[in-house]
């Protein structure tokens, strides 16, 4: 029998998650019938590459989706809103990245290692979560199934990519203008990035922490079906290209050993095992990055909680904490078994 193929949109082609989108596509051999690179006006006539053929950038408007399958969406908050309902008119399916539709109970918050499932719920839409919430998730929901998470205490050390492809371009141009003994500029950032941290991703709220921080609680509840489920954390942006990483401390219903842990993760699906702390094995953002999979390692006993784990948790932001999670749930709506 031959297998459906699909046409699909990449609103926000040429922005860095959107040029991943259309790249992931290709290396995971999705089913694209046609390929639709969608964005503003003013990157019209850009091309992006497909299948060894240079596609022309068109113009998103409100007849952009005729025709279109699946549509997915990485160029903010305010096009999500105003162009995703268009796209389901049309009889195209939403994956969004953006934040706008991710605590709507009516759209799905999917990570398809987690809860693929909550796919088949959707009404047109379905949102990608955050990245950091994702990489957390990664490592911890493996571990919630076998022992129960109560509640984490995170501190996340997350990559320029988070703020677009212009903020890995103010932390290069930063480095090159310091070496040269020159004077920064700060565009992206309230602060210089460069050889810094910014205890600063997102806006703060009232409650002294950032919309950023309160992801990881709200929208972890939502991802792993956990009402209960508590997290405290701190983001923190650093002078890294790619990808986040996050340092987790969670408390569990369950007793809890580094050697069950261990078991656990090691089976965990998009996940790697890192944790050799006798020969330095642990896993670093510079060689996560551009990987499809999230690591683990550092596991330990904490000290501090009762059933306590410590643990650190890598992913490459743009690939896993974005684009290929928005492609595995393209496969998950095509029927695709996992890779």
């Amino acid at each position: 029998m031959r297998k459906r193929k699909y046409n699909i949109a990449v609103v926000g082609a040429t922005g860095a998650v959107g040029q991943e989108m259309v790249r992931v596509l290709e290396s995971r051999h999705f089913p694209v019938n046609q390929l639709m690179p969608l964005a503003s006006k003013r990157s019209v006539g850009k091309r992006v590459r497909f299948k060894g053929k240079r596609l022309i950038v068109r113009e998103l408007t409100k007849d952009s989706f005729a025709g279109i399958d699946i549509a997915l969406f990485s160029a903010g908050g305010g096009i999500s809103k105003k162009f995703a309902p268009i796209a389901t008119k049309a009889g195209a399916v939403v994956i969004d990245n953006s934040s706008t539709f991710r605590m709507d109970k009516t759209v799905p918050l999917v990570v398809p290692e987690i809860n693929a499932v909550d796919v088949k719920k959707h009404r047109g839409i379905i949102a990608n979560p955050n990245c950091t919430t994702i990489v957390t998730l990664m490592a911890l929901y493996p571990l919630h199934r076998a022992f129960g998470v109560k509640r984490i205490f995170a501190s996340t050390y997350q990559a320029v990519s988070g703020s677009g492809a212009m903020g890995i371009v103010e932390l290069e141009q930063q480095v090159k203008a310091l070496a040269r003994g020159r004077k920064v500029k700060m565009n992206v950032y309230p602060y210089q990035i460069a050889f810094n941290a910014l205890p600063h991703v997102d806006v703060f709220l009232e409650n002294g922490y950032t919309k950023e921080e309160m992801k990881m609680e709200n929208e972890g509840r939502k991802i792993m079906h956990h009402p209960r489920f508590q997290a405290s954390t701190t983001c923190v942006r650093i002078p890294v290209c790619r990808a986040h990483s996050i340092a987790v401390n969670a408390e569990f219903t369950k007793p809890v050993t580094v050697t069950a842990a261990r078991r656990v993760l090691k089976k965990a699906p998009g996940l790697d095992l890192l944790d050799d702390v006798s020969k330095n094995i642990y896993p670093l953002a510079l060689d996560i990055a551009e990987k499809d999979n999230c690591a683990v390692g550092r596991i330990r006993k904490d000290t501090a909680m009762k059933n306590g784990l410590s643990f650190w948790v890598v992913g490459d932001q743009i690939l896993k904490g974005a684009a290929l999670n928005a492609v595995q749930i393209a496969e998950v709506l095509a029927g695709i078994k996992p890779q």
